[in-house]
């Protein structure tokens, strides 16, 4: 197979702009055959997605991504071709999607305290009661007139460091990989960016399956450093354009940033082995 092959996208259902649909309906207009539906803390949009990759001609590999912590640096992984259903899964992202919701209370209190005052259920209803997070009240933020744009909302009130900044609950690594291979599934780090060689050694120790490669915030050389880690500890390689639309304007990501086909062989390949 010769098509393109994005591995990290995400819906409306955590922070996208766009319905599993229209995500699939953009992804074929970019020519990619195979995605991974890549969503925060949950798995809300997969069946839609997976039903219009049908229609459409694409194929909908199951992903998710979770927060973690090493040495108090937050790091993010990625979950491909995990059962959705598994019920320990379903268990861990109901608790963080009730944590994330926690977290968005202590924030809108602080904006409030800020003079900036917008409501829990604006925000929850963008979220489409989901995965909530920050990017939904900074929308709310910039629809009720209290900031001028997004990444205002950001640089000033809810980035990290800002005055209404709340931390995220996380989970260790190695719990995330033992619920992400008891479900079935491949566990990734993404967009390691600067991330220190020394944590990605104990992420690799922990169980880390593979590591993003190719992402929109790498440069050649790391795209090259990271194949070299990949290929020292034999790993396996993903990759995408962390595609999310709206206010983030990364459309012309849409089929610039893909891996090769081998890549997904080589998953599945060794889910077979885990399985054996």
């Amino acid at each position: 197979m010769g098509g393109k092959i994005d591995l990290h996208m995400h819906t409306y259902f955590s922070d996208g702009q766009h319905s599993p649909e229209e995500l699939i309906l953009k992804v074929k207009e970019a020519g990619i055959d195979i995605i991974a539906v890549t969503d925060h803390d949950t798995v809300d949009g997969l069946t839609e997605a997976i039903e219009a990759g049908k229609k459409y001609g694409v194929e909908v590999i199951p992903g998710l991504e979770i927060s973690s912590d090493i040495r108090d640096r937050e790091v993010h992984l990625l979950a491909y071709f995990f059962n959705p259903a598994n019920k320990e899964l379903e268990e861990y992202l109901k608790f963080f999607r009730a944590e994330r919701i926690k977290r968005a209370v202590i924030i809108i209190q602080k904006l409030k305290e800020l003079g900036l005052v917008i409501e829990l259920e604006e925000v929850m209803e963008l979220a489409r009661n989901s995965a909530v997070g920050r990017p939904h009240i900074a929308k709310v933020l910039v629809k009720n007139g209290l900031v001028s744009n997004y990444f205002e909302a950001f640089s000033k009130y809810i980035g990290n460091g800002c005055p209404a900044y709340e931390r995220k609950v996380h989970v260790s690594p190695r719990s995330a990989f033992k619920i992400i291979s008891d479900a079935g599934g491949l566990s990734f780090i993404a967009h390691p960016g600067h991330l220190p060689d020394a944590i990605m050694v104990e992420l690799i120790e922990a169980g880390l399956d593979g590591i993003e490669v190719v992402h929109p915030s790498h440069l050649p050389h790391q795209v090259k450093h990271y194949r070299g880690i990949v290929n020292e500890y034999f790993l396996l390689e993903s990759g995408g354009s962390d595609f999310h639309g709206g206010e983030r304007n990364d459309y012309s990501n849409l089929g610039k940033y893909s891996v090769s086909y081998s890549k997904i062989e080589a998953m599945r390949k060794q889910i077979l082995r885990n399985t054996a």
